[in-house]
């Protein structure tokens, strides 16, 4: 004879395995999923993956709905077990529930929903996501009440659930990091999306021309002194001075030089200097990296000079400083090739000391601190407290420094070797 009662028990455990393996996968796939992706996805029409969004945006309340679910199905399960086999064993059968309950559990709906939500994240997310929208408003009354027993507990022994927000910038360069960990993301694009978020807190002291390299015209030279040097110079835009370059008195492009030129017949002495040189812009050297290229893009300017809090000339920046420390350098035919970086037989790197500890990061992926000093010259000289001489080593966060070539008060080349191990400071 057929124990009804028994068979309908077998089904009711395999309904509630299943239903707790919907509890698991749905808790995996909606804590795994990019938010950003199911975005995407809305906007491209899905109306599942807006309510998964929504979802997520609760994690807690969302969380806490498919615990008291799952839970639930599981102890009702076991008691089913437990109560069909005791039936057919005795005493006995309270072990043999254990031991299988805890094997189909484990295996069916545990093990195997959730591998399958984190193969899928998204997929499965979007799938489960009108459901799980019904079980949270079910059971939001008493998720609500476990709620607020677990922060008056927590609450008894100091724990404050105060939420941390972690800043896109930050969730962004998290997930870039670990892309390029993954092998997802090469080392260049790396740099130029870890670039892109930096610019908000670079400042454009970091990336001037200083002053002592900047290419210069003295206004009060002849007009063809002026067209041979604006020739010769390498870029297209220069500032003019009189007496000293801490004297600025205009910025002249080399289109409009050239124009005067032809519109005086040749006849460089008869160009008018004052009528095509424009009045500097000056910039604070604190201004962010990002507030200076909104500045460049509105006033439809490309170079500006930088100047302290006292109003001294630092030096200049250029739209181009600003991209190239996104995209790398920039490089044209008419360009200045001038020694920076050179890696060396030896493992070693000569490094001139006017090279920015950005750069020399960006191209030997090291981590040398640039909080206290701007260029590779600047990091030796600060942390020795001293100014070297030529000879001197120093080991400094993992990099040996010694010091090849010092023009008076500056360094100017250092020879840089990435120390095996860590060495006491000579």
């Amino acid at each position: 004879m057929i124990d009804w009662d028994l068979w309908l028990t077998v089904g009711a455990i395999i309904c509630l395995l299943a239903m707790s393996g919907f509890f698991s996968g749905s808790e995996t796939a909606l804590t795994a999923a990019s938010r950003a992706r199911l975005l995407q996805n809305e906007k491209q029409g899905s109306k599942r993956a807006g309510i998964a969004a929504q979802l997520m945006q609760s994690r807690e309340r969302l969380i806490g709905a498919l615990l008291v679910g799952n839970n639930l199905v599981n102890i009702l399960a076991s008691a089913l077990a437990t109560s069909a086999l005791i039936r057919l064993f005795g005493e006995a059968a309270v072990v043999y529930a254990t031991f299988i309950m805890t094997a189909l559990v484990l295996i069916f709906s545990e093990v195997l929903p959730k591998t399958l939500a984190l193969l899928r994240p998204e997929g499965f997310a979007t799938f489960v996501a009108p459901i799980v929208r019904v079980v949270v408003l079910v059971f939001s009354p008493v998720t609500a009440v476990v709620q607020w027993i677990v922060r008056l507990i927590l609450g008894i022994f100091g724990v404050r659930g105060v939420k941390e927000i972690q800043s896109a910038h930050e969730e962004i360069r998290g997930a870039v990091d670990l892309q390029h960990a993954e092998g997802g993301l090469k080392k260049q694009e790396r740099d130029r999306l870890g670039a892109l978020l930096d610019l908000q807190e670079l400042e454009v002291n970091d990336v001037m021309v200083h002053r002592t390299r900047m290419w210069a015209l003295n206004a009060d030279d002849p007009p063809a002194k002026i067209v041979e040097a604006a020739l010769a110079a390498p870029y297209t835009r220069m500032p003019l001075y009189r007496d000293s370059v801490e004297n600025l008195v205009g910025v002249m492009h080399a289109k409009d030089l050239f124009r005067a030129v032809q519109a005086a017949g040749g006849n460089v002495d008869a160009i008018d200097l004052s009528a095509i040189v424009k009045d500097p812009w000056f910039v604070p050297d604190t201004t962010r990296l990002h507030d200076q290229l909104n500045a460049f893009l509105r006033r439809r300017t490309h170079f500006a000079l930088v100047v302290d809090e006292y109003g001294d000339l630092m030096g200049l920046v250029t739209l181009e400083d600003i991209l190239e420390e996104i995209v790398g350098e920039i490089e044209d035919e008419y360009d200045v090739n001038m020694e920076g970086i050179a890696p060396q037989g030896d493992g070693s790197v000569l490094v001139d000391g006017s090279v920015t500890i950005r750069d020399l990061n960006r191209a030997l992926d090291w981590e040398l601190p640039d909080d206290e000093a701007t260029t590779a010259a600047g990091l030796v000289i600060h942390e020795a407290q001293t100014i070297p001489d030529v000879g001197q080593t120093f080991t400094f966060h993992g990099v040996r420094f010694v010091v090849v070539e010092r023009e008076r008060n500056r360094v100017t080349q250092m020879r840089l070797t990435k120390a095996p191990e860590a060495e006491p400071e000579d």
